[in-house]
């Protein structure tokens, strides 16, 4: 660990809308780096963008990290010794921080315009050069920032990259360099004499003494501008020592194209509502740029936790697999007691989701149901289709199952299964029974006998165990419903 202490890692997303699957893969990274190695988890809130951030948004944020299980050490709801953790209420500490860096000469104050930037990058790019910020306000004179001040031109405050390479070690990526002509001098403050991001991170993870900053490819380019102001930050007493840097894979979507926040399979929320476990989620979200072992792709986040290795993070971009996802998913909601399952499925048995009054609703019904049902669905929302048939009077109508299922014949079928069926012993093996007896009345085999039953007492063509279903659902309801698809065939054909 740097400097041989306890690590001490950061989470700071911006509170602008949906979270996005990526950002909750590098929280799940940073948490699980910081519980293998007994370290410590800042959470903090990069707020200072008011036209983009809202309380909506970061409200949403908590409890995002609630519902996934992660806990943090310092941060919003427990404070911590480095309080505030939102960096709309630091903001006179980035005031001070840039005064000290323009004083000691690490920063200055540019008062190139707009036009005469991109004038000067469009002639460099013609020239074959570097196209960033040629310094052209790196040694004004005071006479020269007089003229400008008269103009009443604005500036920003840029800070000066030294004229050295910038070398480091990537706990992903190993030792990375890059050359002065490609790290020009960048803004840190604002005209209007806002912070920007290039500051305000470094700052809070020098006084925040974050040791570990482990975050997205995107931001690799930003790393050597970062390491600079922390060696000025060093030289003025405000940071003890520069984190380490790990740069975690790019989240890649459809057509190899890095996952956005437009994509639908990249916001949170999706998944939330389609009832995706967080342990479901997590795991799958592990896997994309690690893995616990070659042949294991389920596992649990405390399993996830006791292996972490960030030196086993691959660099290679990972691919977005939604049905891999939910494959993973299945797999997490197979390992619940059927006790926690059935408890998982609350919401999906209540409005908005479920299509039956709430006083239909069976709770020992559902218990009987819920073995069967465990087995079968991929996310929880898949329940309120797999078993609204015990709670409506009628099952749904689903043309495209009824057509499916009712072929020439099928009135005759019905018949001969409902005799077969009111003189059976009511329970699965005897329905079963009835049914296969039925079909072979009619030279079919038990599938082919069975759909159109199964239509007629669940209104679907797929779904959970037939037979079992038809126990629970019980005898009355069963031949009735049997009875109106007979008398809706009949129907049809007078």
């Amino acid at each position: 660990m740097a400097n041989g202490s306890s690590p001490r890692v950061r989470f700071c997303p911006s509170p602008t809308g949906n979270p996005h699957v990526g950002l909750v893969r590098t929280a799940l990274f940073n948490w699980a780096f910081a519980r293998h190695n007994q370290g410590s988890l800042v959470f903090r809130i990069e707020d200072t963008d008011a036209a983009r951030d809202s309380e909506e948004s970061y409200q949403q944020l908590l409890d995002s990290m609630r519902w996934l299980g992660f806990d943090w050490d310092e941060g919003p709801e427990i404070g911590g010794p480095h309080a505030p953790y939102r960096q709309s209420q630091r903001m006179d500490v980035y005031r001070d921080v840039a005064a000290k860096l323009k004083a000691g000469g690490y920063a200055y104050d540019c008062y190139c315009t707009t036009e005469e930037l991109d004038a000067r990058r469009a002639a460099a790019r013609a020239a074959g050069k570097p196209s960033g910020y040629d310094g052209h306000c790196r040694d004004l004179t005071a006479e020269q920032v007089a003229a400008y001040e008269a103009e009443g031109r604005a500036h920003i405050v840029r800070f000066r990259m030294p004229d050295v390479p910038q070398t480091f070690t990537d706990l992903v990526r190993g030792e990375l360099t890059f050359q002065p002509e490609n790290v020009p001098d960048y803004g840190i403050v604002r005209a209007n004499g806002a912070p920007l991001y290039t500051l305000v991170n470094p700052v809070d993870d020098a006084l925040m003494e974050i040791t570990h900053v482990l975050r997205g490819e995107d931001l690799l380019s930003s790393t050597p501008r970062q390491l600079a102001l922390y060696g000025a930050l060093t030289d003025l007493g405000i940071a003890k020592a520069t984190p380490v840097f790990g740069h975690l894979p790019y989240v890649m979507g459809e057509g190899n194209k890095k996952l956005s926040k437009r994509d639908p399979e990249a916001s949170l929320n999706l998944y939330r509502e389609r009832g995706f476990l967080p342990e479901g989620l997590l795991n799958y979200l592990s896997l994309l740029g690690w893995s616990i072992a070659e042949d294991r792709d389920i596992f649990s986040v405390e399993e996830m936790v006791a292996a972490f290795d960030i030196a086993d993070v691959n660099a290679n971009p990972a691919r977005f697999d939604l049905k891999k996802a939910e494959h993973i998913n299945a797999e997490h909601i197979r390992r619940l007691d059927v006790k926690d399952f059935t408890e998982a499925c609350g919401p999906w048995l209540r409005a908005p989701y479920a299509n039956w009054a709430p006083e239909a609703f069976d709770a020992d019904r559902f218990a009987e149901i819920a073995p069967h049902a465990q087995t079968r669905v991929t996310v929880l929302s898949d329940i309120t289709a797999n078993v609204d048939f015990l709670f409506l009077d009628q099952p749904v109508e689903d043309e495209a199952s009824w057509a499916k299922a009712m072929k020439e014949g099928s009135d005759a079928l019905l018949t001969t299964a409902r005799a077969h069926l009111a003189g059976a012993e009511w329970n699965a093996e005897a329905l079963k029974n009835a049914v296969l007896a039925a079909g072979e009345a009619h030279g079919l085999k038990l599938g082919k006998a069975q759909a159109p039953v199964r239509v007629a007492v669940t209104g679907r063509t797929v779904g959970l165990p037939l037979f079992e279903s038809m126990e629970i659902l019980g005898r009355e309801k069963t031949l009735s419903r049997v009875d109106a698809a007979l008398a809706k065939l009949t129907a049809a054909t007078a």
